[in-house]
């Protein structure tokens, strides 16, 4: 059994495990949004946070607009061990949390020309992720510390065609960084009966790396009539290539440790798509205390379909896994009250589908639809600041499932994955 390429394949399919939104997608782009489950998000101008979801919406500035938000995510993601190999038990492969809290923040800024043009600034991630197990983990070589990280830096121009149209461009550069660590876990333990002592503790992958990539964004906005907004958004994939270092703990030994290299680090590439993403939202405003708003988010998911690995000193990639992913869907609704001329009051409600495949289901991908439920509120501080607060609970779908690793091993897991998630925000008018 070729365990090193176990380690290596395991290690690599988790960069899609335990985020917010569908697989390792990313929705926290502001407060206000937070508080109508991003629901209208391509159709609402309340701030500078249109950058991220519709820059097309910068036209309804008058003034240049500054947003700050914090976002902090409480993720309570666990594992149920069913059954496991011989040489581990069940019981072991429980873990009560393996994604650990996050901060996520991103700026704003929106700048009018002319009363044409307006241009946009924006510091925001569409993907992250990070989870993390004990180095003594049972099933060390499915899962270990896991983390990637993407910064989105965005600039945008938007040209108001008559009063009720206007189109954006934008570009989007991507700077994102990858850390993946595994173990060897209880396969120690087999390989203790073949007269092979190794802790489980031993480092059976360590790969890191870095990329920039480059990406388009296009919107549109369109006033039916002084009460009703269309929007449209949609941001092009992005193409990445990890060039990094890879390295592991295991001794060379044919026919066990193909790979080994007992520390000795050389070069390592992954290539990974972050997927494109459209969204089509309306707004309409009843009266002068209701508005009520929707969305349809669509991701291209079905790009990703495997991760390939390589080294230099080999032709063949040393990873293939299938993945399979669908394109998914986020469907959210959602309604803003005017509560007084200081205080509007917001809630939503969203259903995000999952793109894994159920046939591929992996303790690195125990993704699962999810429905948020959300509430927030905007203060209005003075004529030219105010403050956003939003709240969400992401209830996901309890999962079971059975993985096999390469050496004959089958492991089944049941994971459950909820969050919460409390945004603020801080908007300044020039």
């Amino acid at each position: 059994m070729n365990v090193n390429k176990i380690l290596l394949a395991a290690g690599l399919s988790t960069l899609s495990l335990n985020t917010l939104a569908a697989a390792f997608q990313l929705s926290e782009h502001s407060a206000s949004g937070l508080g109508r489950a991003f629901a209208g998000d391509a159709a609402i101008a309340e701030n500078a946070s249109v950058v991220a979801r519709n820059p097309a919406l910068m036209s309804q500035f008058s003034e240049s607009q500054l947003s700050v938000v914090g976002t902090y995510i409480v993720p309570d993601v666990s594992l149920t061990g069913e059954s496991a190999p011989a040489y581990s038990n069940a019981a072991a492969l429980n873990d009560d949390s393996i994604a650990p809290e996050a901060f996520v923040p991103a700026t704003y800024y929106v700048m009018p020309l002319d009363d044409k043009f307006a241009l946009g600034f924006g510091l925001f991630s569409n993907f992250g992720l990070a989870t993390d197990f004990a180095e003594d983990y049972a099933a060390g070589q499915l899962a270990g510390m896991t983390e990637i990280i993407t910064v989105n830096f965005n600039t945008s121009v938007s040209y108001k065609i008559n009063e009720q149209l206007t189109v954006a461009g934008g570009l989007n550069v991507v700077y994102a960084d990858a850390t993946i660590t595994r173990h060897l876990g209880d396969l120690s333990n087999a390989l203790a009966t073949q007269g092979l002592a190794i802790p489980s503790s031993t480092t059976g992958l360590d790969l890191e790396g870095d990329d920039y990539g480059f990406g388009y964004n296009l919107g549109v906005a369109y006033d039916f009539d002084e009460n009703s907004r269309f929007g449209f958004h949609y941001r092009s994939k992005v193409d990445i290539t990890f060039d990094g270092t890879y390295s592991n703990e295991l001794p060379l030994i044919p026919g066990v440790f193909d790979n080994g290299q007992s520390g000795a680090v050389q070069p390592g590439t992954v290539d990974l798509e972050l997927p494109a993403i459209a969204e089509f939202s309306a707004s309409h405003q009843l009266g002068d205390k209701w508005g009520v708003h929707y969305s349809v988010l669509w991701t291209n998911w079905s790009s990703f379909e495997r991760l390939e690995a390589y080294v230099p000193s080999q032709d063949e990639p040393v990873f293939e896994k299938e993945e399979n992913f669908s394109n998914s869907f986020r469907y959210a609704i959602g309604a803003d009250y005017q509560l007084n001329e200081k205080v509007k009051l917001r809630a939503g409600i969203a259903y995000d589908e999952t793109p894994t495949d159920s046939q591929l289901l992996s303790i690195s991908i125990p993704d699962t639809n999810r429905l948020w439920i959300s509430a927030g509120a905007n203060y209005l501080l003075d004529d030219s600041s105010s403050i956003d607060l939003g709240v969400s609970i992401i209830r996901g779908q309890d999962r079971t499932f059975t993985e096999e690793d390469d050496a004959g091993g089958e492991w089944e897991f049941n994971s459950e994955g909820h969050a919460f998630i409390v945004s603020a925000q801080y908007n300044y008018a020039f």
